[in-house]
């Protein structure tokens, strides 16, 4: 039996639970591919979270990262759990909104704010803009002016630490599109220039390393850099930060060959050494904000599919297909993200055999699992595979012109239908004719 199922998770039909619910039943009443949250998964983490700044003693703020999954529901619930969020498009600005989210605890991210999108955190009140860039200033100072408004502001920093992690998911070396970097003097540039803006109130720093990071040397580095830059500009140009934002990226477990720590643990020592640096440095502990999105979501999630068709060629390992694939989640194919599965109508069972998990779109790399050990399989058993929450459903297309799948949050064996399986019709009705009208 998979190592991430316990013995509790199985019920009296033999068949595997998620939050209470029996996985086949939800497949069955809400179709596959479905994504699957486990509610009190996401509250522990967030509650563990808490709990290391309160241990601490330390001003804080647990900013969820919203890109790593997004619904109504979830902006609800973090909502419920007391966090901030972190939002990166019009579009997350939008559906926090929607969602009754309270603006004034939203931070907004992004290398290329466009002036519409500065315009809206502006009229709705958002409580702090991440600077990205010089652009981004000169646009923000105009948009205020023009508004005769006032907001906080952090200045993303590029630290020059490069994560242990996919090249694709490292944000924090001096190469990298985003943020103003430390060494060429960018940093000071952009500070001396917000100092000047009295409409923008300078609240302090962010920096984001990377993600899916597993070590904790590059979070050490960062919190010490941060704090080294905080001591410098208090004393060259009279500004002490309020915050000092480390970002995300906290690693989780996805196969048995990772082997993570807590994420809690990785918070542990960032606020240690902030306080730590800050006190040597002759400075107040400013207020420390943390931006996990995967590391809350991940491990919260599962994706049920539907299994089908089979290929089996002698001397090479079966293909196994199944009815979603990089239409709800591109990882594996963008950057060969690992994951495990399990037959939910059977968890329990022995393997018998390896095979390739294939998804069901016309690419030859939409594999979802190279090698997954499973027992012996008929068409309609079901499929789970494991830590799905981060990145699947908000990096989901229509390729094929697939609708997306339902999403259901569960909790004490209750089911809620949080997103709706898309129809064709959700994708007709943005679609027109040769003459630019809907067809009927």
């Amino acid at each position: 039996m998979n190592e991430q199922i316990s013995p509790s998770q199985i019920n009296a039909a033999g068949h595997l639970t998620i939050g209470g619910c029996d996985a086949v039943d939800l497949a069955h009443e809400y179709g596959t591919p479905l994504g699957v949250y486990d509610v009190s998964q996401i509250k522990s983490q967030i509650q563990h979270f808490q709990e290391v700044f309160k241990n601490n003693d330390v001003d804080y703020a647990v900013c969820y990262a919203s890109k790593a999954f997004a619904n109504t529901a979830m902006y609800q619930l973090v909502h419920e759990m007391d966090c901030h969020v972190d939002v990166v498009s019009a579009g997350e600005i939008s559906m926090a909104l929607h969602a009754g989210f309270p603006a004034s605890k939203m931070t907004f991210h992004g290398n290329n704010k466009s002036r519409e999108e500065l315009q809206l955190a502006v009229d709705q009140g958002l409580g702090v803009i991440a600077l990205d860039n010089f652009h981004e200033i000169d646009l923000l100072s105009d948009i205020l002016e023009k508004s005769q408004a006032e907001i906080k502001v952090l200045l993303r920093i590029t630290p020059g630490i490069s994560a242990h992690t996919h090249e694709y998911i490292q944000t924090g070396q001096i190469d990298s599109k985003f943020g103003f970097d430390l060494e060429s003097g960018q940093a000071d540039q952009a500070l001396q220039r917000v100092l000047q803006e009295p409409r923008m109130h300078m609240l302090g720093v962010h920096a984001h390393i990377g993600s899916q990071i597993f070590e904790l040397a590059g979070f050490e580095g960062a919190g010490k850099k941060l704090v080294d830059l905080a001591a410098d500009w208090k004393k060259r140009f009279d500004y002490e930060a309020e915050v000092i934002n480390v970002g995300g990226g906290f690693g989780i477990r996805y196969t048995q060959a990772d082997r993570p720590l807590k994420p809690e643990q990785f918070v542990d020592i960032i606020i240690k050494t902030i306080k730590q640096e800050s006190q040597a440095a002759g400075l107040k502990t400013p207020a420390v904000w943390i931006e996990p999105g995967r590391s809350i979501a991940g491990p919260a999630g599962y994706s049920l599919y539907t299994i089908g068709s089979r290929k089996d060629v002698k001397g090479i390992r079966p293909y196994l297909a199944v009815d979603g694939g990089m239409g709800d989640n591109i990882r594996p194919a963008l950057y060969d993200a690992q994951y495990e599965a399990a037959v939910a109508n059977r968890p329990a069972a022995p393997a018998v055999e390896t095979v390739h998990i294939a998804g069901k779109y016309c690419e030859s790399g939409d594999i979802l699992i190279q090698e997954q050990a499973l027992p012996e399989t008929q068409p309609g058993d079901i499929l789970v595979m494991f830590d799905t929450g981060a990145y699947g459903y908000s990096m989901a297309s229509n390729y094929n012109l697939n609708p997306k799948p339902a999403i259901v949050f569960v909790e004490n064996g209750q089911a809620t239908l949080v997103t709706r399986r898309e129809t064709p019709s959700d994708l007709e009705r943005l679609d027109f004719g040769l003459n630019g009208q809907q067809l009927s």
